[in-house]
């Protein structure tokens, strides 16, 4: 195998990445963050598990799951990272804000579900 190819495909390194992934969710649509408890770290504030949301906008490009990276098991899934909007008082039910106020944060794919 070439050099040059091995490494833009990461084939050197073992990577094999998928072909036409595409993003789960669109942006405007309605999600939740999964309750779950992994054994160790996690990127997903814990005050956020199952509260809804709305997708602002897919992040682009697809990443590695770097919380499957940080223990050498990720095997080259690339899925992707998207920008959620939460409304405050989906967070804090005693929000006194304006209803308008949300809380704006990217999140993995493997993270959200629709609803």
């Amino acid at each position: 195998m070439r050099t040059e190819f091995r490494e833009a495909t990461g084939a050197r390194y073992g990577v094999v990445y998928a072909a036409n992934e595409q993003p789960v969710f669109r942006p405007g649509e309605s999600v939740r963050v999964l309750t779950r408890i992994p054994l160790a770290h996690y990127r997903v504030p814990t005050y956020l598990r199952g509260k809804r949301g709305v997708v602002d906008r897919v992040i682009d490009p697809a990443a590695v799951d770097n919380e499957e990276e940080g223990f050498g098991r990720n095997v080259g899934n690339r899925l992707y990272y998207y920008r959620v909007a939460f409304p405050m008082r989906e967070i804090w039910a005693d929000y006194a804000g304006s209803q308008r106020d949300a809380l704006y944060i990217e999140i993995y794919e493997t993270w959200l579900e629709r609803i």
